[in-house]
């Protein structure tokens, strides 16, 4: 169910839309190393975010077996998490600092 009126724009929320919204599909890991944050702050965020309509999330196809390790879930930005990530970027410049989608 989509409600972004549950989504509190903090600092973290702010640094994990700024890398999603470069327009790469990431995993969670990749979005662990580029924003530092811990797996306990990031996955309830980015949980979060997909329950709100921001993300999308899908698991690699492959199986975990040829891989050779556990199947990776990528992560992307949707419309609507675009447009609250500029809104809230607009309303929270002053909080956040100059983001690239603000």
């Amino acid at each position: 169910m989509s409600n972004d009126r549950e989504v509190k724009v903090t600092p973290q929320t702010a640094l994990v839309l700024d890398i999603l919204l470069k327009g790469e599909r990431l995993s969670g890991a990749e979005i662990a190393r580029a924003t530092r944050l811990k797996s306990g702050t990031l996955y309830p965020l980015l949980l979060r975010l997909e329950r709100a309509g921001w993300l999308t999330s899908e698991w690699e196809r492959e199986e975990p077996a040829v891989l050779g390790r556990p199947r990776r879930r990528f992560y992307a930005v949707t419309a609507v998490g675009i447009a609250n990530a500029r809104d809230a970027g607009t309303q929270n410049a002053k909080i956040f600092g100059r983001l690239a989608w603000s």
